[in-house]
């Protein structure tokens, strides 16, 4: 019996749901009615990173969040190709699947480099795009992260390199959430994180081989793309972020035709977690927001 601590899921998410892919079942959650916004989480999250935006906006908004296998996801996807790119495919190939159309598709963190990814392979579902702080240009995987991250590309060593995080002092480090998350993490929340890779060995193993195929040139690709793209788009970025620098939101608000950039106050990396109300009210705005103003 699967551990509850591992497959907890917040309740303000909605119902969880399963969606057959080529290469697997993927699962999301889905709450709210309106027009449709997708949620893309990082490697080593899950759903949960956007419970507390998804909470603000389901009273407006169709939420659909997925629960990608990067590691800390209730569902494996051994089949599944999990290169950036072919990650970044398993959004929009659920999105068709749901049966969603003109999606605005909002990314974080490692998510948010497969948004961008996604977007300039499979653009015809999606309608704006959202990009918090995330990989981009030449920071995949982020530099601070990359000597952590080397473990991780074999299951088992990374399973004994990340044991300690058990204990909830040490994820504050650096290498673990303290530099993702300013104001930490609800432990119901942090516990789904951290602790699927360790127990699973088919959660390490999805991590591991997408660890593996991370590299600076889908990003640089995506970004060569970005100076195409017709959708609209908001860079919603934290302004306290440690691992992400400001130079790329502005220089994504640059090369993306007609995109704005915010700032996401008092806020690391998650901003989902940080500053959840912010970051809601930048997202609804943008979506309300006529197609002729936002470019």
């Amino acid at each position: 019996m699967a551990d509850e601590r591992t497959t907890w899921r917040a309740e303000a998410l909605g119902e969880a749901k399963e969606v057959q892919l080529r290469s697997g079942t993927l699962r999301y959650h889905d709450t709210g009615t309106g027009r449709p916004l997708v949620f893309a989480h990082g490697l080593l999250v899950n759903a949960n990173l956007w419970r507390k935006p998804v909470e603000r906006l389901a009273p407006d908004f169709r939420c659909v969040t997925l629960d990608l296998p990067l590691g800390s996801s209730v569902l494996s996807m051994p089949d599944a190709d999990l290169t950036p790119t072919g990650a970044a495919d398993l959004i929009t190939e659920a999105v068709e699947a749901i049966g969603l159309d003109d999606v605005t598709l909002v990314g974080n963190d490692t998510g948010g480099a497969l948004a961008q990814i996604a977007i300039t392979r499979r653009p015809e579902r999606i309608g704006r795009l959202v990009l918090t702080s995330c990989d981009a240009f030449d920071n995949f995987p982020p530099r601070i992260f990359q000597l952590a991250l080397a473990p991780a590309q074999i299951p088992a060593l990374s399973r004994i390199l990340f044991a300690p995080l058990r204990l909830r002092p040490l994820r504050r480090l650096p290498f673990a959430f303290g530099w993702l998350a300013k104001h930490g993490i609800d432990q119901q929340a942090e516990d789904s994180y951290v602790l699927p890779p360790l127990r699973n060995p088919a959660n390490g193993d999805d991590a591991a081989r997408f660890i593996r195929g991370v590299d600076t040139r889908y990003t640089q690709d995506a970004a060569e793309r970005l100076l195409k793209l017709e959708q609209p788009a908001l860079i919603a970025w934290s302004s306290d972020d440690k691992v992400f620098p400001a130079e790329h939101a502005e220089r994504l608000a640059e090369l993306i035709p007609g995109a704005r950039l915010e700032w996401i106050e008092d806020s690391y990396t998650y901003s989902p977690e940080d500053n959840p109300e912010r970051l809601a009210e930048l997202i609804a705005g943008f979506v309300r927001e006529p197609l002729e103003a936002t470019a």
